[in-house]
């Protein structure tokens, strides 16, 4: 099983790397080079591919720069916006990366960009799920181009993969979506563990994903909108009754998007 490592970028970005004991690896949303470079340089890495999830500068912005240095293909979603010689993947592709004997299905995910694209590990049954900024720990992408229905349905699609499925996610927000998540739910026992676990490995400086599968769907309300707990918060937040699922949704993203823990 090849060893996962993230990458800090910026302020809170993750580039996600998955690499064997020869030392090549694969690079998921290198929005920043330097750090990249120093890591790869630390760590005696052969990059073999770079896959992207959207067009944001901040998964992007080193891919350019790590070309100049690396002969790799680029996999990214079909999208104009990025100006990138690449292999542009859509629904049902499959991504097979031999050196490290991996295969990625390719699931389209819009909602916080319009051609969003995750890449989720087959054949096992924790597999990596590269989720990018619509599913984080204990929370999702904000709607910048999507609709609730489309975050939502993509939201679906990950709930329903194998619980033991490793969410490798764009950013470091566990403690911040968590804050919001406890107002949310603050009798969630399961939630409460799983914050003292990221507090304690942040604490520590280290990352404090991948999360899994298991533990969003007991933990993060945007995977629980249909648990009553999660339904009578938004309906006492917004002053009234949802009308299905996907207005409730609606609500409580909105409600996420104005919070200050």
């Amino acid at each position: 099983m090849p060893t996962l490592s993230a990458i800090s970028a910026f302020q809170d970005n993750y580039v996600w790397t998955l690499s064997d004991p020869q030392g090549c690896c694969l690079l998921v949303d290198p929005g920043e080079a330097a750090p990249v470079l120093s890591a790869i340089q630390a760590q005696g890495l052969r990059p073999v591919a770079i896959l992207l999830t959207h067009h944001h500068p901040d998964h992007i912005g080193g891919a350019a720069e790590l070309l100049q240095h690396f002969d790799v293909p680029i996999h990214g979603p079909d999208d104009a916006r990025i100006d990138l010689p690449m292999q542009r993947m859509v629904e049902g592709d499959t991504l097979a990366i031999p050196a490290l004997d991996l295969e990625f299905a390719v699931l389209e995910v819009p909602g916080h960009t319009r051609s969003h694209i995750a890449f989720h590990q087959t054949g096992a049954d924790d597999g990596y799920l590269f989720s990018g900024d619509t599913l984080f720990s204990l929370g999702c992408g904000r709607l910048f181009e999507g609709t609730p229905e489309q975050m939502l349905t993509s939201l679906d699609r990950f709930a329903a993969m194998s619980a033991a499925t490793r969410v490798c996610c764009g950013h470091e927000y566990t403690l911040s979506n968590g804050a919001f998540a406890m107002v949310v739910e603050p009798a969630n026992a399961a939630l409460q563990a799983r914050l003292a676990l990221a507090r304690e490995a942040v604490d520590a400086g280290r990352p404090s994903v991948p999360s899994t599968i298991a533990s969003e769907r007991a933990c993060n309300p945007f995977l629980r909108i249909d648990q009553p707990e999660v339904r009578a918060a938004v309906e006492r937040h917004t002053g009234g009754p949802c009308a299905d699922r996907v207005q409730a949704f609606a609500a409580l993203r909105q409600w996420k998007d104005g919070f200050r823990a």
